[in-house]
């Protein structure tokens, strides 16, 4: 680790920035009083209840969509700051991350380069036109508005920045096949129900989101098939293999358990 890491920068604000509706868009970000919605204390709560090895995914899988050249790279929802981390063995860059929750953003102050501890938004005061590589994997479902969250993201970004991400699909046929036949939408820990999720994606719903940010979609993958969340799963899985015989793209992207995705900033 080299010598001239910073500090995690717990940020405490006496008035909570949170991302809004996307009636709110002609206001941008929307600054409320604690008292009145205490978003960021009732957020870190939450996630203070997760397992410690929620916040140590290393993702290895995502590494291949980062562009070679990033030497300024910004990752929202860092965790422990285990994906970070592979990319600093990997790549020659400056590595910033964004955590919501204070025990993971110290874990992760000793593996990459510099940490702010809070919620992704103006008030953490981040550098525009800064970075070339700005991440969200399996972020963007946790907030109230993603659009927004993107929309902020570009204005970090240098000319040509991209944005990587990975993102639940809510069409993974074990979520389906316990909605439709067993007519069961059951919040867990964590997975496509992660009882912190917000937001839910389909591969055409992702492709619209970032479109209409201002990204233009480079790629755009299945990734982690025919994954197992609970042993329930596989009898699922053996009903999808006669249901993969039909000829239609959405029925193979049941099979996936999240979407890939890298856009540039236009």
């Amino acid at each position: 680790m080299s010598d001239n890491r910073q500090p995690v920068n717990h940020t405490h604000l006496p008035i909570q920035t949170i991302l809004l509706s996307p009636s709110t868009h002609s206001v941008g970000f929307v600054y409320l009083r604690a008292i009145l919605f205490p978003m960021e204390r009732i957020l870190k709560g939450i996630y203070a209840e997760k397992r410690p090895d929620y916040f140590e995914q290393p993702r290895l899988e995502m590494i291949g969509l980062l562009p070679t050249e990033s030497r300024r790279i910004l990752e929202v929802g860092c965790g422990a700051g285990a994906f970070g981390a592979a990319v600093k063995s990997r790549l020659k860059a400056e590595y910033w991350g964004i955590e919501p929750d204070p025990g993971a953003a110290d874990l992760a102050s000793d593996r990459i380069d510099r940490v702010l501890c809070g919620l992704f938004s103006e008030g953490l005061e981040l550098p525009r036109d800064h970075f070339d590589c700005i991440i969200f994997n399996d972020v963007l479902e946790h907030l109230v508005d993603p659009e927004l969250a993107l929309t902020y993201a570009k204005r970090l970004l240098c000319k040509g920045g991209v944005v990587v991400a990975s993102i639940p699909n809510i069409c993974h046929f074990p979520t389906l096949w316990r909605l439709v036949i067993h007519g069961d939408w059951e919040y867990t820990e964590r997975g496509i129900l992660d009882k912190t999720h917000l937001r839910f994606f389909t591969r055409r719903s992702i492709h619209r989101l970032f479109e209409s940010t201002g990204y233009g979609v480079d790629t755009l993958e299945g990734i982690d098939p025919f994954y197992e969340m609970v042993p329930a799963d596989r009898q699922a899985w053996r009903y999808y293999r006669y249901i993969s015989r039909l000829p239609s793209p959405k029925v193979k992207d049941m099979r996936y358990l999240r979407f890939s995705v890298r856009a540039t900033a236009t």
